[in-house]
């Protein structure tokens, strides 16, 4: 019997999973972490928390498990995407990272699409330009902190950084590199002319590898820190959303999933890649040298109800699971727009914020929580039309992340989305994916296919969209767009004001 781990490097938290051959987990272990803002629209972390999490997660799995750590064939990683680590010539981080969710960078968002055509970012970038994103935060770092850029000699993505620590070497994989804004997607190479218009020097970017290919053996001193064996071998891993697909078995042209994480995803897998002249959707490289994965992404899906849960100081989900479920659909005439961050698909704007419309002197806490699960699934369905428009609509969605824990949850997204929704029997699809990935490159399976066969199961139950829902959903999902349009000038300079007084 062979064992591999699956290490999900998170944007609110890591978690560690030990599984069998068989795809069957055997340990879990989680802590939870905050990231930084220190001024408003900044995210940004000390590298250390990720590697101190992945220490503690890995060492409790061992112990609970009496797995010999020599046993562990191989490990590997899903990581949040899009942010920025950066070395040193020592080795050492120059500065926090830059998360995927921090929103400084609007000017040289801003600089680079007066740099390029609109007919070069399609066919260079083929993504919007949004911050974030490596290469826009790498900008930022270079205009507005010179000294702290001087220092750079090698930037990586943040599970990027878990491996260096597991193993010295400072490498990534090509679906986590394809989201940078500095990756040529086709070519599956960094861009010369992308680098080379944005002045940015390519032997700072690492060498990639496919997501399953393996990379190294653990290091003696990281066999030290974390009781791992340096026989163990480490397997280059993937970007969330590709891993997240691998755990939950979506690997074929077509499969679609739908995704509550800290941010949300409507996603699905492609054998080619897929210009999208709007730029309002995201296709990076998946899991191998022939798949891509496209997807709309709305940036703040579980983190709204984090935010929700923090005003209202309730941490009992199950209660607050209980309260949605007394609601009726509609929350009482409630529409929550969840731009906490600023949003990408449809709109591609750092600079709005989010809303709560039709509050009323009856308005509960419950139907404000139901009011945000509905929003976030306003938000996807946005994702699934654009979407659907360009080709891409599946008969069933597998839903994943966090907000697939919640029964009700689940049935307001397929209310709202139109679609079946099915779960898998394992909730922890991205460190699943890892373990997909790492059991593939140690050879105990001959391909992610045979490897998906053995670890991906589904619910029994599949969840059904309502016929009596669905008008009342179409009803308030055009509410939802036009009350956008209508609002959208007035959050931009709200989100203005508020950044000149943090």
């Amino acid at each position: 019997m062979s064992y591999l781990l699956g290490i999900d490097l998170g944007t609110s938290g890591l978690k560690t999973i030990l599984t069998n051959s068989d795809g069957q987990i055997i340990g879990s272990a989680y802590c939870a972490y905050q990231f930084d803002a220190p001024r408003s629209g900044y995210a940004e972390q000390d590298p250390e928390v990720w590697w101190d999490a992945c220490k503690t997660t890995v060492a409790a799995v061992l112990k609970e498990s009496r797995i010999p750590a020599n046993e562990i064939k191989g490990l590997s990683f899903s990581g949040q995407m899009h942010g920025l680590v950066a070395f040193d010539a020592d080795g050492n981080v120059v500065r926090p990272a830059i998360l995927h969710c921090d929103t400084r960078s609007g000017a040289e968002v801003r600089a680079i699409r007066e740099s390029f055509s609109e007919a070069e970012i399609c066919n260079l970038f083929m993504n919007p330009i949004f911050t974030g994103f490596l290469a826009v935060s790498l900008l930022w770092i270079k205009n507005h902190e010179p000294d702290n850029y001087r220092k750079i000699r090698k930037v990586c993505l943040p599970k990027d950084y878990l491996r260096y620590k597991l193993t010295g070497v400072i490498v990534s994989d090509f679906s986590d590199a394809s989201a940078t804004l500095a990756f040529d997607i086709r070519g599956r190479r960094w861009s010369e002319a992308i680098l080379t218009r944005l002045e940015l020097p390519p032997e700072i970017f690492p060498d990639c590898f496919e997501t399953i290919a393996p990379v190294a053996t653990v290091s003696s001193s990281a066999a030290a820190e974390t009781g791992l064996s340096v026989n163990t071998v480490v397997v280059a891993g993937g970007g969330d959303q590709v891993m997240q697909s691998i755990g939950n078995g979506l690997i074929s042209d077509g499969d679609g999933s739908v995704n509550i994480g800290s941010s949300g995803q409507v996603s699905f897998q492609i054998g080619k890649p897929f210009l999208n002249p709007a730029l309002n959707t995201n296709m990076f490289c998946a899991y191998d040298h022939d798949r891509w994965i496209m997807f709309g992404a709305t940036m703040s899906a579980g983190l709204s109800m984090k935010w929700w849960t923090r005003v209202i100081q309730e941490n009992d989900y199950a209660a607050l699971n209980q309260a949605v479920a007394a609601v009726k659909p509609g929350s009482g005439g409630l529409l929550f727009f969840p731009y906490l961050n600023g949003e990408r698909t449809p709109h591609v704007n750092p600079n709005i914020s989010g809303m709560l419309l039709g509050l009323n002197n009856e308005t509960t806490r419950g139907a404000i929580a139901r009011a945000v699960m509905e929003g976030v699934a306003f938000s996807l369905k946005d994702c699934l039309d654009l979407c659907s428009r360009a080709g891409f609509l599946p008969s069933r969605l597998i839903a994943s992340g966090g907000g697939a824990r919640s029964p009700q949850w689940l049935q307001i997204l397929t209310d709202i989305l139109g679609l079946p929704l099915q779960v898998s029997v394992s909730e922890e699809q991205a460190g699943l994916g890892a373990a997909i990935a790492a059991a593939t490159g140690t050879g105990v399976f001959r391909n992610i296919r045979d490897a998906c066969a053995a670890f991906v199961r589904y619910q029994d139950i599949t969840y059904h969209p309502k016929a009596e829902n669905q008008p009342l959903y179409a009803e308030l999902h055009g509410l939802y767009k036009r009350g956008f349009e209508r609002i959208a000038p007035t959050l931009e300079e709200l989100t203005l004001i508020g950044r000149r007084q943090a």
